[in-house]
């Protein structure tokens, strides 16, 4: 068996079964949200377990690793913090509504483990960089690959301190975030992550892996059309009056400047 399908196998298997104890867990907490929480710690274990299982890990391995690590610690962080206090996630809570009690054991399969698996999926560049055999290499698109890496990292995390600050203030429950970088963006969050995911698809190219470019296209999909704008935007309207007139002004995903009203 290659390399590049034991560290495949393995992590897939450890995937579904972390999901399966996390499902129970949801269970007993009655509360599904808690896989979002996971989201990022998965891709950080996909990458460990990768790493524990080459010969060598080279300077280039060493930086994707740290770059994920930080990008899943620092999500799951931020989402264990934001959910303190709340119970679960409206949109896992209207699942449970509409499925009454077939919720339980279809979130085991339509929450824990598809997330499970696109983890796995979207993971693929960071796994292949990982067991390519490159040396220590580093070429000029890894060098470009890291930095928009760093740079999503950075754009998302200064854009989730932003919102943090305005919904802290008394007053703002239904008003619109329009300032930093939600002045030039409705979803700055998201376009750093999409940064992220395109920088470790970069690396990976470098290292002979330019196949797995499905991967970056799915997180983009998840991003802009299914779990991330699309999904958001479909009820904030009403909760924030504003926001309609917001998304005249403002793109939706990729920074630009504002449009005139």
């Amino acid at each position: 068996m290659s390399l590049s399908t034991k560290i495949l196998l393995l992590n897939l298997a450890v995937l579904l079964l972390l999901t399966l104890l996390l499902w129970i867990v949801s269970l007993w907490k009655r509360d599904a949200s808690i896989a979002d929480q996971f989201w990022g710690v998965g891709f950080a274990i996909v990458a460990w377990v990768a790493a524990y299982l080459v010969d060598q890990i080279h300077s280039i391995d060493w930086a994707i690793l740290g770059l994920v690590t930080i990008w899943g610690a620092r999500l799951a962080g931020y989402l264990t913090w934001r959910k303190l206090g709340e119970g679960e996630d409206r949109r896992y809570a209207e699942m449970r509504r509409q499925h009454g009690g077939r919720f339980w054991w279809l979130s085991l399969f339509t929450v824990f483990m598809l997330q499970g698996v696109l983890i796995w999926f979207i993971s693929l560049p960071v796994q292949a960089t990982l067991w390519a055999a490159n040396g220590n290499r580093i070429q000029w698109i890894d060098a470009v690959g890291i930095a928009l890496c760093v740079f999503g990292i950075s754009y998302e995390t200064v854009a989730d301190l932003q919102l943090t600050r305005f919904k802290a203030i008394a007053g703002n429950e239904r008003k619109v975030m329009d300032q930093g970088l939600w002045r030039f963006s409705r979803h700055p969050n998201y376009f750093g992550d999409f940064c992220v995911w395109w920088g470790f698809y970069l690396v990976a190219a470098s290292a002979g892996a330019a196949w797995s470019i499905a991967s970056p296209l799915a997180m983009s999909l998840l991003l802009l059309r299914i779990s991330g704008v699309s999904l958001l935007e479909s009820t904030i309207s009403d909760r924030r009056p504003e926001y309609d007139n917001y998304k005249r002004t403002t793109n939706a995903f990729f920074p630009w400047r504002p449009r005139m009203k």
